[in-house]
C-alpha cells in the first residue's frame, strides 16, 4: 500500500476506514492525495483527503473524502 502526496510516494503500514498508520512520517499540508493497493496483479486506486495534513510527530494520518480543488 502506498500514498501518494503531492509527488511522495509513502508507504502504508495499515489502514483504517478514515485513517492510515504510516511506515514513515513525515510533513505535509493539508491536501488530496491518492492510495495505491497492490495486491499480486491487480491494483486498486482511490482518491483521499487529508484533512489535517501529516506530521513528522505521529505516523497516523486522518482520512476524508477528496475535496474539489478550488482556484
Amino acid at each position: 500500500m502506498q500514498l501518494l502526496c503531492n509527488g511522495s510516494s509513502i508507504p502504508i503500514a495499515q489502514m483504517g476506514p478514515d485513517y492510515l498508520i504510516l511506515a514513515a512520517a513525515g510533513d505535509h499540508p493539508p491536501c488530496n492525495a491518492s492510495i495505491v493497493l497492490k495486491v499480486d496483479d491487480s491494483e486498486r486506486r482511490w482518491d483521499v483527503h487529508l484533512p489535517d495534513g501529516i506530521s513528522a510527530l505521529s505516523k497516523r494520518v486522518a482520512l476524508s473524502a477528496p475535496r474539489p480543488i478550488t482556484a
